[in-house]
C-alpha cells in the first residue's frame, strides 16, 4: 500500500472513530445461559494477597481454596481491558484485588456488582507494576514475580458468578491525601473523590486521543499532590471533553509502581460540574462565545507588532486553521495556523499538541488574543507569551484561557503554490508547495538530520536554493533524503533574512521524478563505513604525525552524541603541523564502479584539507605514491555546523585493487584551521 493510500485509510478510520459518540447509557447484559454457582469461600482477599512473598505463588492443582469478592469494575465502555477488579464487600470494603483475564467484554459474564467465586487451584499470585494480582504462571516462564492472564477457556472452570447475589457497589470515599501505601489494601475498589477537579493543564481536552492511552491530572482539596486518571483511547467516551468543574469523581483505585492512578468505569459516574473550582475558575472555560470579541486576521495581528514586543490589549479573536503541529516531532512546542491573509507561528509550552483535538491539522481554531504578545524572533513574527523581553511559550496551565475548539469538522489543508524566486516575508508562516525541487548533490545519501537539528538544501531547476530545516527529534530524521525531483510541501519560515522550509512528514518531500538534468541518481552499496566514536580511532585507522604536537582525534563537541574526526593546529597560538589520517585497505575486487564520500566542516582560516588515495601504502606517507582526489570540502570557515558532503568521489582508478584513503592536514605559524570529518564511506558495485 502506498503512502497516500495509507494516509487516506488512516483519515477515514479517524473520522469514523470521532463520529462515534457514546451516550454512556447501558442496559444490563443478558446473563441467561451463562454458568453460575454459589460456592463456599475459605480464603479471604487479604490472605490471598499475602500468598505473594517476593515471588510468584502457584496454588497446587489439588487445592480446594476458594475466594469470593464483588465486581467493582465494568469494561462496557472499553476503558478497562482484560481485568476484573473486585472488593470484599459491596459497601465500606476493607480489601480490593485485581484479576488478570484474557477475556473481552467481561461485563457480559461478570457485570459490576456480581458476587463471584474463584477456585484457586492451578492459578498464581504475582505482581505487575507493584500491584499484587491473580493470574497464571506460564510453563517455562523465567519471570519469578509476574503472572500472565488467565486464558479464556480456563475462566469457566475457575470463576463463577453467584446465581442469587448481585449488589450495588457503593463507592468508598478516599481523598487524594489518603492515596498512600498504607491504603494499598483498597487497590481494586470503587472509590469516590469529593471536591475533585481536573488540573487546569488538561482543561478543554478530551479524555484521550483516538487509540492512545492518556493520563490526566486530578486533585481535590486534601492535598497538593496530583493523582492520575488513566484513560484508554479505545474507550467509548474517549472523544468527549473532560468535565471542567469541581465535584464527585468515581473510579477504580489502582497504582503503577509508585504512581496512584484511577480508572473510570463510566462517564456517568462523574459529577464534576460545580463552580467556582478550587483553583478559582468561576465558570466553564471551555464554552466559547463571540460576545464582546472582535475578529482579527493573521495579517492584522502581524501589523500589531510595531518594532518592539507588543502585548495585545484588545478583546480580539483569531479564527484560523491549524496547518502544522508536532505529530512527527519536527515541530516542538509550537504550531502554525493560517487564514486567507497569511500564517503565523504560535508558541505553546505543551508536549504532544497533536493529541489535543483543538490542535489537529485541518481543524479551525479560535484563539483569544488578549494578553498574548507579538514579537520578532530572528526575522519571523510570532505569537506567544512574554519571556525575558521576547516571545516565549504560552504556559500549559493557561492554554485553556486562549484556545477554543471550533467544533467544526477538520478539512484538508490546501498549500499555496509558490516558486523560490517569488517568496516574500508575507509568505512566512504559510503552508506552501514548491514544485520541481531536488536536494543539492552534496546532500544526497545523507539523513534528514543528524544528532542535532540539521540544514539541508533544496534547489529548483533554475538553480534557486532554499534551506530545509529538520529537527533531530523528527520521526523521519534518520531517513535518507530522496535523490529525485518533486513537489515539496511545508511551512515557510525565515531565519536572519534567509527563507527556510519545514516539512511535517515524509509526504512533504516525495521526490520520485528524475532530477532536473534528466538523470536518475544511483546509490552505490556501502563497502566500508566509519562514523567514528568516543575514545579515538579503531585499528582500521592509522595516525601519522609528521610535524607539530597536534594529532587527529575524535570529538562530539556541539554535535550531540555524534562523534567525528577532528584536528586543530592551534594551541595557545597557530603552530606548524603535518598530520595524516589513513584508512585501512578496502578491496574493490570485482567492482565495476566505486566511490568515496564523507562530510567535512571547517572553522578558522588555514590550509585546505587534502584527500588522497593509494593502492600501495608503504607505511610512510613520504614514500607512498598518492593520488589527490577532487573531493568537495566545506569552504565556510566562519562557523561550525555547516557540514558539506564531498559528493561521490570516483575511485574507478582503483577498481580490482585494495584502496586506502588519507586525509592530510597542514597548518602554519600564521594560520591553523580546525577540520572535522564524518560519515566516511567507500562504496562500490
Amino acid at each position: 500500500m502506498n503512502k497516500t493510500l495509507k494516509f487516506l485509510v488512516f483519515i477515514f478510520l479517524l473520522i469514523q472513530f470521532a463520529g462515534c459518540v457514546h451516550d454512556d447509557s447501558y442496559q444490563d447484559p443478558d446473563l441467561d445461559g451463562y454458568m453460575c454457582a454459589d460456592l463456599t469461600p475459605n480464603l479471604t482477599l487479604s490472605a490471598l494477597k499475602a500468598k505473594y512473598a517476593n515471588a510468584v505463588y502457584v496454588f497446587p492443582e489439588n487445592s480446594t481454596e476458594i475466594v469470593e469478592g464483588y465486581v467493582s469494575s465494568t469494561d462496557e465502555t472499553g476503558n478497562i481491558y482484560k481485568t476484573i477488579y473486585i472488593q470484599d464487600k459491596p459497601e465500606n470494603p476493607t480489601q480490593g484485588f485485581v484479576i488478570s483475564v484474557d477475556l473481552l467484554s467481561v461485563y457480559t459474564k461478570f457485570p459490576q456488582g456480581s458476587k463471584i467465586y474463584i477456585k484457586l487451584a492451578g492459578l498464581a499470585v504475582g505482581v505487575y507494576g507493584g500491584v499484587v494480582q491473580l493470574g497464571i504462571q506460564e510453563a517455562g516462564s523465567s519471570n519469578t514475580t509476574a503472572v500472565s492472564r488467565i486464558p479464556e477457556p480456563l475462566i469457566k472452570d475457575k470463576i463463577f458468578r453467584s446465581c442469587t447475589v448481585r449488589e450495588k457497589i457503593v463507592p468508598f470515599v478516599l481523598t487524594s491525601a489518603q492515596m498512600v501505601s498504607a491504603n494499598d489494601r483498597y487497590i481494586g475498589c470503587l472509590i469516590q473523590m469529593n471536591d475533585a477537579e481536573f488540573d487546569s493543564r488538561v482543561l478543554c481536552t478530551t479524555f484521550a486521543p483516538p487509540g492512545v492511552t492518556e493520563e490526566k491530572i486530578i486533585r481535590d482539596a486534601s492535598s497538593t499532590s496530583a493523582r492520575i486518571v488513566r484513560n484508554s483511547g479505545f474507550a467509548s467516551f474517549a472523544n468527549q471533553i473532560l468535565p471542567a468543574g469541581n465535584g464527585k469523581f468515581v473510579g477504580i483505585y489502582s497504582k503503577y509502581n509508585s504512581t496512584y492512578q484511577l480508572f473510570i468505569n463510566k462517564v456517568s459516574d462523574l459529577e464534576m460540574n460545580n463552580f467556582p473550582r478550587l483553583d478559582g475558575i468561576t465558570a466553564n472555560p471551555c464554552e466559547y462565545s463571540d460576545a464582546g470579541l472582535t475578529q482579527k486576521t493573521v495579517a492584522e495581528i502581524k501589523q500589531l507588532y510595531t518594532g518592539t514586543l507588543s502585548t495585545v490589549s484588545g478583546d480580539f479573536v483569531l479564527k484560523a486553521k491549524v496547518t502544522g503541529n508536532d505529530k512527527s516531532g519536527n515541530l516542538y512546542k509550537y504550531l502554525f495556523v493560517e487564514d486567507a491573509s497569511g500564517g503565523i507561528r504560535i508558541n505553546i509550552d505543551k508536549l504532544d499538541l497533536y493529541n489535543d483535538a483543538r490542535f489537529m491539522v485541518g481543524k479551525e481554531l479560535y484563539v483569544k488574543l488578549k494578553n498574548l504578545v507579538i514579537g520578532n524572533v530572528s526575522g519571523e513574527i510570532q505569537l506567544g507569551a512574554a519571556f525575558n523581553g521576547s516571545v516565549g511559550r504560552i504556559p500549559e496551565q493557561d492554554v485553556y484561557k486562549y484556545f477554543f475548539d471550533s467544533n467544526k469538522i477538520s478539512t484538508n489543508v490546501v498549500a499555496t503554490e509558490k516558486q523560490i524566486s517569488q517568496l516574500t516575508t508575507a509568505d512566512v508562516g504559510k503552508f506552501i508547495t514548491i514544485k520541481n525541487l531536488q536536494f543539492i548533490t552534496s546532500d544526497l545519501e545523507r539523513k534528514y538530520a543528524g544528532a542535532i537539528a540539521t540544514n539541508r538544501t533544496f534547489e529548483d531547476c533554475n538553480g534557486n536554493q532554499i534551506t530545509l530545516r529538520t529537527s533531530n527529534f523528527a520521526d523521519f530524521a534518520s531517513e535518507i533524503v530522496e535523490s529525485g525531483r518533486g513537489d515539496v510541501k511545508g511551512i515557510l519560515g525565515i531565519f536572519n533574512g534567509s527563507f527556510q522550509l519545514t516539512i511535517l512528514d515524509l509526504l512533504g518531500a516525495d521526490l520520485d521524478l528524475p532530477r532536473c538534468d534528466g538523470s536518475v541518481y544511483e546509490t552505490l552499496p556501502t563497502l566500508y563505513t566509519e562514523n567514528f566514536a568516543v575514545g579515538g580511532f579503531s585499528t582500521d585507522w592509522s595516525i601519522v604525525n609528521v610535524l607539530g604536537t597536534q594529532t587527529w582525534a575524535t570529538s562530539n563537541v556541539s554535535n550531540g552524541n555524534d562523534y567525528y574526526a577532528v584536528i586543530n593546529g592551534f594551541s595557545g597560538g597557530n603552530t606548524a603541523n603535518e598530520d595524516w589520517l589513513i584508512s585501512k585497505p578496502v578491496s574493490l575486487a570485482g567492482k565495476s564502479k566505486a566511490a568515496l564520500s564523507f562530510v567535512s566542516d571547517v572553522r578558522y582560516a588555514g590550509n585546505s584539507l587534502q584527500v588522497y588515495a593509494t593502492d600501495n601504502y608503504t607505511g610512510n606517507p613520504a614514500t607512498t605514491v598518492w593520488f589527490l582526489l577532487p573531493a568537495t570540502l566545506d569552504s565556510n570557515n566562519l562557523a561550525f555546523g555547516d557540514w558539506v558532503n564531498s559528493g561521490n568521489v570516483s575511485l574507478n582508478a582503483f577498481l580490482g585493487k585494495n584502496v586506502r584513503i588519507a586525509f592530510k592536514y597542514t597548518s602554519t605559524s600564521f594560520s591553523a584551521a580546525t577540520w572535522q570529518i564524518d560519515e566516511f564511506k567507500i562504496k562500490g558495485n
